[in-house]
């Protein structure tokens, strides 16, 4: 298997305007270890340049500047024949005249090994569970969205990859497919491991594929972590906010005798160095707020229930703050009820 490195990686693209054109900054010295038979999520909003980074790690486009590494080898300096790269593409960009079976076996008859087609579709229709050899008569259009994907997937799985590239694959299928795809995928990146890389904005997409995540901002990688460590331990506050569903709260309050204060609560113990009168965001997750007896009154200004997960989403108010906590959905909560 194949390890991937991105050295300090920028590329700027020219992008139009009414005046003529302005560069924009895509990538700005993005660096990523990717270690060999690892899977690794890369998630951001939208624009944060993800897209353009798995475009240079497959060869696609070239950096302005930096270098990608397969193993220890400059990607520039590998023949395109001999570069491995399994991708899979968001519209799954098959070749709309042709049938599935000649599809997925585009890489192989190229090699005149096209009587491995029948025993690589048999073997991932076994792993998935999904019967992928019913589909192999039928071309692109007479495919559904999630057929068509499962179809890009075993092509470049066909082709035995160096490394296996996703974009997006299935941000157009609904939640139901989505997660049945994102399951399948999953047992077949068990199956057949290769250095993968999964590029996404669905954080429950990044979090059950990859074993570490590469969260993005404006062309740079702030963090790369498991995302249970991100959750716990974000090392900024975008990644703070950013990672997690619901948001996570933040409270504005100032240093007293090295203890936080804010408006309505505080006294909770900091570190020694921040001085009397600095201003300090406290920031806690919903499920980290709970019912005190004889505590603050907060007045609910919303309830959501989570019919699935058995709770619900409370929007609180506690003077001018405003904050979210997770509660039983047994409990019946109503808009206008006070909690403490």
């Amino acid at each position: 298997m194949t390890s991937i490195t991105v050295e300090h990686v920028s590329k700027q693209f020219t992008q139009s305007t009414k005046d003529g054109g302005q560069r924009v900054m895509a990538l700005n010295d993005a660096s990523l270890k990717v270690n060999s038979g690892e899977i690794m999520s890369i998630l951001g909003p939208s624009g944060c340049g993800k897209s353009t980074l798995l475009r240079v790690i497959a060869g696609l486009i070239a950096p302005d500047s930096g270098t990608i590494y397969y193993d220890k080898l400059d990607l520039q300096s590998i023949p395109l024949q001999e570069r491995g790269v399994g991708m899979v593409f968001q519209d799954g960009a098959l070749i709309p005249h042709w049938i599935a079976e000649e599809n997925i076996g585009f890489h192989l008859s190229l090699r005149h090994r096209e009587d491995e087609v029948p025993a690589r579709v048999a073997r991932i229709s076994q792993v998935t569970g999904f019967g992928l050899e019913l589909l192999l008569e039928r071309k692109p259009r007479e495919l559904s969205g999630g057929e068509r994907q499962r179809v890009g997937i075993a092509r470049a799985l066909a082709r035995g990859p160096r490394v296996f590239l996703f974009d997006e694959p299935f941000s157009n299928l609904d939640a139901k497919l989505r997660s049945q795809a994102r399951i399948e995928l999953h047992r077949l990146l068990n199956e057949f491991p290769v250095t993968s890389i999964y590029v996404t904005h669905d954080q429950g997409e990044a979090s059950a594929l990859g074993q570490r995540v590469a969260v993005m901002r404006e062309g740079r990688i702030e963090q790369v972590d498991s995302y249970d460590q991100m959750y716990r331990n974000p090392i900024n506050l975008f990644i703070a906010t950013f990672i997690g569903t619901p948001t996570i709260n933040l409270f504005e309050g100032v240093v007293r005798d090295h203890q936080w204060q804010g408006a309505n609560f505080g006294g909770y113990p900091l570190r020694p160095d921040p001085n009397d009168g600095k201003k300090v965001l406290l920031g806690v997750r919903a499920e980290d707020v709970v019912f005190a007896p004889g505590g603050v009154l907060a007045r609910v200004e919303m309830a959501t229930s989570r019919f699935e997960q058995r709770r619900v989403e409370l929007e609180l108010r506690l003077g001018d703050e405003q904050f979210t906590m997770i509660g039983d959905i047994g409990e019946g909560f109503r808009v206008g009820d006070h909690v403490p």
